[in-house]
């Protein structure tokens, strides 16, 4: 598992999608949110998504091709408040259009900050994966950022914006550090894929 990854391309324009459709699995969160650490350390990879300081920096959809299996999609990240309106509009209306016209999500990984309570942008991303029916996972990430016994207390919070989540189904604590959540990940992915293909 997990034998071959590469990045396959960056996405601006839906007009741009690879021609080779297979499953999607969809990153999305705020800038900085940590996706890039992410895809890096779910592959035992330092450079297959390349990481930067400088929140915002990803502007397209960038795809990964994992294994000939599926695909990781990394979205823009969103909130970063120095682009301007209308380029945060920009990348909204992109994002919605591909929810609504790619056709071959599986799931969206959506990634939030367990050192931070949800924003508002995290909850309206949320309802734009309910209403497009888009079977979703919270990963809440950085968790090493946190001590072990604030978790709970963390969750029974996260609870209070998302009352569906369910801790260790829907809901997943991770990091890129610790490796705390990639056992789950990486064996949810192994049901998906490739116990289909052995």
């Amino acid at each position: 598992m997990f034998k071959e990854q590469h990045f396959v391309k960056s996405v601006y324009s839906l007009n741009q999608l690879p021609q080779h459709r297979l499953p999607e699995i969809v990153l999305c969160g705020r800038s900085n949110v940590g996706k890039s650490s992410f895809i890096n350390s779910l592959f035992n990879r330092k450079d297959l998504a390349k990481t930067s300081s400088t929140p915002g920096k990803t502007r397209s959809i960038n795809y990964y091709l994992i294994d000939n299996l599926f695909y990781i999609v990394d979205l823009p990240g969103y909130g970063y408040a120095k682009i301007s309106i209308e380029e945060r509009k920009k990348w909204g209306t992109v994002i919605n259009e591909f929810f609504t016209k790619s056709g071959h999500i599986f799931l969206a990984f959506h990634l939030i900050d367990c050192r931070h309570n949800p924003t508002e942008l995290d909850i309206q991303m949320n309802q734009l994966l309910k209403q497009k029916n888009i079977p979703y996972i919270f990963v809440l990430n950085k968790v090493d950022k946190i001590k072990q016994s604030e978790r709970k207390k963390y969750f029974n919070q996260f609870k209070e914006f998302f009352p569906e989540a369910i801790l260790d189904q829907n809901t997943i604590f991770y990091s890129a550090i610790s490796k705390v959540g990639k056992k789950e990940i990486t064996s949810l992915l192994y049901q998906s894929f490739y116990k289909k293909s052995n």
